[in-house]
């Protein structure tokens, strides 16, 4: 009996908290329909990368638990993406289907609320967004494992959009099957990258089933979906939505695998005071170019934290760098470092500042 009224207070207490709860979101979102109205008026972009990352920053610095970090940012993301929608109805175009990693990261990024354009082309996300028929675009730049995505790199010669953010996803693969048995598997599907990403476990314990390549992990699991004897490598999003078991968990070569993605659109954000720059320029081919126009991030304390080399394609042997730099391109002295590069080279262009990635 004592157990029984116990549980009874402390589920009313937890009733007369949601009640609480329910009534600051209402209370917050009328402010965000305020803001909303503000915004309009003087025609400012509804989304802000910068925001949302001083408000998770600002969060996490008052959280003192039970709730670990990780778990405030996903239920104040999804009271950030519900409020935002009532400013506008945002449009959010990512490579792949439903259930692709691509998909996950949009969803990370944008919570569950706005509208989100599965598009089959890196090229048709950048060319949705820069005809404002999507506000936002989210293309994989980078994966831990296998490198860089050089298409996604390639369309910033042509594009005039920015990036506006940047996502890291834990990207963990499973084998998933429409069936309760691997020994019912006669084939296995995926994308690509993710059978790079497991190509030893795939190797090592299910040497003799055929391996062939999908469109992406999404299409993977739409095939074991249809045909029972078809293994799909994908994620667990993809397992819920095509209602598939999964037969064995995280099998990538590396538990630390993580792909990095660009939101791209037409403005950049301002500072959150956790940035990242990314640039690229063009030089000639000729000796110690490179050493020069790189040392005034030297000089100026700036970390490179990565650099990518491409063909210039209509001019041999000239190159275009992507160069990725801590700080935001208001900083002072990253200013100064830009304008001694911009003199060296032939051509210099900001792609973006915007937050860090967790």
């Amino acid at each position: 009996m004592d157990f029984d009224k116990h549980l009874k207070d402390l589920r009313k207490k937890i009733n007369q908290t949601d009640e609480q709860i329910l009534n600051l979101i209402s209370a917050r979102a009328r402010f965000a329909k305020e803001i909303g109205m503000f915004k309009k008026k003087y025609k400012i972009e509804p989304y802000s990368a910068n925001r949302e990352k001083i408000i998770h920053q600002r969060l996490e610095k008052l959280n003192h638990g039970p709730l670990s970090n990780e778990n405030v940012r996903i239920i104040f993301g999804e009271i950030i993406s519900a409020c935002l929608s009532l400013e506008k109805s945002l449009k959010i175009a990512y490579l792949g289907s439903e259930a692709t990693f691509s998909h996950q990261a949009a969803l990370q990024q944008f919570g569950h609320s706005p509208r989100f354009i599965p598009l089959p082309t890196i090229e048709g996300v950048f060319r949705e967004v820069e005809k404002k028929q999507c506000d936002y675009g989210v293309v994989p730049i980078e994966n831990s494992t296998e490198g860089s995505i050089f298409r996604t790199l390639d369309m910033f010669i042509v594009t005039p959009l920015k990036i506006c953010a940047e996502i890291s996803l834990e990207v963990s693969l499973y084998l998933l099957s429409s069936r309760n048995r691997i020994e019912d598997i006669k084939t296995i599907y995926s994308h690509p990258q993710a059978l790079a990403q497991c190509s030893r476990w795939l190797a090592h314990h299910l040497p003799d089933i055929p391996v062939k390549e999908a469109s992406s992990t999404a299409q993977a699991a739409k095939k074991a979906k249809e045909d029972s004897s078809v293994g799909a490598v994908a994620g667990k999003l993809a397992a819920k939505i095509y209602d598939l078991k999964i037969l064995k968990n995280k099998i990538e070569d590396y538990p630390k695998n993580f792909t990095r993605f660009w939101v791209i659109s037409h403005q950049s954000p301002e500072k959150s005071g956790q940035d990242k720059t990314s640039i690229m320029f063009c030089i000639k081919h000729k000796a110690g170019s490179l050493h020069k126009i790189i040392y005034p991030f030297a000089h100026y304390g700036i970390s490179m934290t990565k650099i990518e080399s491409r063909p210039l394609k209509d001019s041999p042997w000239e190159y275009f760098f992507f160069v990725d730099l801590e700080g935001h391109v208001t900083d002072p002295k990253l200013k100064k470092a830009l304008n001694e590069i911009e003199k060296m080279v032939n051509f210099l262009k900001v792609l973006g500042s915007y937050p860090r990635s967790r």
